[in-house]
């Protein structure tokens, strides 16, 4: 069959090289992304396998003694590690000791590890592992070329539930036949979610949303076109005159990648406290920020602390600015906008594809806003990603009137690639005339200021978080200093 090469590219994973290979090949519906570990001959990987295979059996009865106690995983796993070392130099005389640590961590990874999933996870090109089962390979989800198919399978079911177990337990969750589901995070703060068949009918599996090490920030998101500047200086104008904010999209829209972005607008001389199911906001060192998260309940059904416990306790804790990670049940939505509705701001995220959309599933059943507390909101941004290219594009930004209907500020056109301007603001200016005292010439001149800002932050490609959360906190204390170093 003819193949077409599409992209290649190494990574290496603890001294370990990768190469990674993607490809087209004529009659398949998709492209594939092959993985090549270990630049080796087929007899040494053949003795390696071997090697593997011997110590593994003792280790695995160990651990699963001693499942409960991590000190001891630990232990045993050093253990492990100096009698692999010691089998290795007995099969290869005279081996280098740099080739040494890469087949010492060659076993230790695909033994005790995720196998290949964990060199998966280390390539920054992808933002999804997913295990289907043991009878499909495993699929990838590329910045670049979406969904592909992988040359990595795993022949056995039990493997992958042993994938979850391990999860679960660096977590402390369990998940059985009783309990099939598991919503859990690696230590480096990727999502999981697994299941066990028969819930999913084809084989147990695992979703791995991967953590991005390196926060989305407002000048890497105008850099790639996701938001426009006179889209990012108004909500920047929101953010700072403390208008609440709902950041609505469908999965994998990049809502939670635009609250973090929202989060570099934020003054360094309040308080935040943000609320998730797991950590995925990394807001700048220069804010007064306290993040919390829920937990599920142990074994036992005990020791449970959900989204509403932390919101309702957050509400005591003296907070200028509420951060809530993402809003699903009514109930966390109710005391949500009672917050806003008594002063407080708020920023969150919400499943919808639009705005209509977003207002229509808050004020029907099952939630049932009253449309009054909708009110509370000063705008709704929609994230939307074209599936077809994986674009993700700030779609629409509309400010919520007196009565909970919507006005459309800003449209994403799709044919000329632009935002385009469906209305003017008319509540937010009020509001803002109102409570900051400026005149709606003071505030379009407010607008233009922060994107004079915004193009200096592109200009000068500063995206690291922490700089960024320096240049708006001189914003916020020494603005006429900073304008005169960026006009």
């Amino acid at each position: 069959m003819e193949t077409r090469a599409l992209d290649s590219y190494k990574i290496e994973v603890k001294s370990i090289p990768i190469q990674v290979h993607i490809y087209t090949q004529q009659g398949q519906p998709v492209p594939f992304y092959y993985l090549s570990v270990l630049n080796i001959s087929k007899e040494t990987k053949s003795i390696i396998e071997r090697i593997r295979e011997d110590i593994i059996t003792g280790l695995s009865f160990e651990l699963t003694k001693k499942k409960e106690k991590r000190d001891e995983e630990k232990e045993i796993k050093e253990h492990f590690r100096k009698k692999l070392k010691e089998t290795i130099k007995s099969q290869f005389s005279g081996i280098d000791e740099k080739t040494d640590e890469i087949i010492t961590n060659y076993v230790l990874i695909t033994s005790l590890g995720l196998a290949e999933i964990e060199f998966m996870l280390k390539d920054p090109n992808l933002e999804e592992v997913v295990v289907n089962g043991a009878k499909r390979p495993v699929w990838v989800y590329h910045k670049e070329y979406g969904w592909l198919k992988t040359n990595i399978s795993f022949d056995d079911e039990k493997k992958i539930r042993h994938f979850s177990t391990l999860i679960g337990r660096q977590v402390d969750k369990g998940i059985s036949i009783l309990d099939p589901l598991l919503d859990a995070h690696l230590e480096s703060g990727d999502r999981v979610n697994a299941t066990l068949s028969p819930i999913t009918t084809d084989g147990n599996t695992l979703t791995i949303r991967k953590f991005a090490k390196t926060p989305w920030t407002i000048t890497k998101f105008l850099q790639n076109g996701t938001i426009d500047y006179s889209s990012a200086a108004l909500l920047w104008q929101a953010m700072q005159y403390e208008l609440s904010v709902i950041i609505a999209g469908g999965t994998g829209s990049g809502k939670t990648s635009f609250l973090n972005v929202a989060s570099n607008f934020l003054p360094p001389n309040q308080r935040i406290i943000s609320i998730e199911d797991t950590r995925e906001l990394k807001l700048p060192k220069t804010l007064h920020w306290v993040p919390m998260q829920s937990r599920l309940p142990n074994p036992e059904g005990k020791g449970e602390i959900t989204m509403l416990d932390c919101m309702i306790n957050t509400l005591r804790m003296r907070p200028d600015r509420i951060i809530v990670g993402e809003i699903r049940r009514e109930k966390e939505i109710e005391v949500m906008f009672e917050a806003m509705h008594t002063g407080h701001s708020v920023y969150s995220t919400f499943h919808a594809s639009n705005v209509e959309e977003a207002i229509a599933r808050l004020t029907n059943p099952p939630i049932n806003l009253p449309k009054q507390l909708l009110s509370s909101v000063g705008l709704i941004v929609v994230q939307h990603r074209n599936r077809q290219t994986g674009i993700r594009k700030t779609f629409q930004i509309a400010e919520i009137m007196k009565d909970g209907s919507p006005n459309l500020l800003l449209q994403y056109d799709l044919m000329n690639d632009r935002m385009e301007q469906s209305n003017p603001p008319t509540r937010m200016i009020n509001m803002l005339k109102l409570y900051t005292g400026m005149s709606q010439d003071q505030i379009y001149n407010d607008l233009q200021e922060k994107i004079t800002v915004l193009r200096w932050l592109v200009k000068n490609e500063v995206t690291d978080i922490n700089k960024i959360g320096m240049i708006m906190s001189d914003y916020y204390t020494e603005k006429d200093a900073l304008l005169s170093r960026t006009g």
